[in-house]
């Protein structure tokens, strides 16, 4: 097992370890210990089944179910572990979330009191162009904050909204926002410390709906705008062009990302498990 940095403000490629196989509970230490050092690790040239994708995403952390979909119906009945991500229809019904449009930054699953802590992506079909996935790094966004704005957020919580998808698209059952102090969705800190290394890093969620509580509707808008762009500045960025048989982890709570659009007409399906939070966010 190699562990090879990207060179960026955070990824890092794992070679020699074929996932299908017994993987003894040492080398599973490692990729944790190599994850958490670079919250994205790539797995190239792995085939996997759905079976083997549970069994592996178990050994990192308890699963947690998917979100709820837009459609309201369990998206893949056969694994309900796993979401799945895709624009194909068959029989006139989606497959899977998120279409083929641009997914906007966020984080998974943040509008709940525990956020899942990661996730683990499987490629099992992708389009000859496009759906390219971005990684930011909210740990060195927050470390290259201002003193002032440093101190601006600190001990401010915002809502995270639980209305919409990160594609834009309404979960069944939920209103169109149209006051940000309303939004449905828990509230976490601006600042969220790791507690098991005590990196701070900044928790943004995703920004639509999102409203910074205790302040007026529009300092809150100036607040948010200006620490959305500071995080998702090239420096602290990686991408990743997907090739079949990729397997990427990542750390939900420490990183945002967000995926470009694609031809509609192009089948892509992604497979994803995901890891249960340990607990509220601090």
């Amino acid at each position: 097992m190699r562990v090879i940095p990207s060179g960026k403000s955070l990824g890092a490629e794992v070679t020699g370890i074929n996932l299908s196989e017994d993987i003894s509970d040492a080398v599973v230490s490692l990729i944790i210990e190599a994850w958490r050092s670079h919250l994205v690790l790539i797995f190239r040239d792995q085939s996997l089944t759905d079976d083997i994708l549970v069994s592996f995403s178990a050994r990192l952390g308890e699963l947690d179910p998917p979100a709820p979909n837009p459609y309201g119906r369990l998206i893949y009945p056969a694994y309900p572990e796993l979401n799945v991500i895709s624009n194909i229809v068959e029989d006139g019904k989606p497959v899977g979330n998120l279409g083929s449009g641009e997914a906007v930054w966020h984080a998974d699953m943040t509008y709940k009191e525990i956020p899942p802590k990661g996730a683990v992506l499987y490629a099992v079909e992708l389009p000859a162009v496009g759906g390219d996935t971005y990684f930011a790094n909210m740990q060195m966004a927050y470390s290259s904050l201002s003193a002032t704005d440093k101190k601006c957020i600190d001990n401010r919580r915002a809502i995270h909204d639980a209305s919409m998808n990160s594609a834009g698209m309404r979960r069944k059952d939920f209103d169109i926002i149209s006051d940000v102090r309303e939004t449905p969705g828990a509230s976490h800190p601006l600042v969220r410390t790791d507690p098991r290394t005590g990196r701070k890093s900044l928790f943004l969620g995703r920004r639509p709906n999102s409203y910074v509580l205790g302040l007026p509707v529009s300092e809150s808008e100036q607040l948010l705008d200006r620490l959305w762009a500071h995080a998702t500045q090239s420096d602290f960025v990686f991408r990743h062009n997907w090739s079949m048989g990729d397997v990427l982890i990542w750390d939900n709570l420490s990183v945002l990302h967000r995926r470009d659009e694609f031809d509609g007409s192009d089948r892509r399906r992604l497979h994803r498990a995901q890891l249960k939070g340990d607990g509220p966010i601090g």
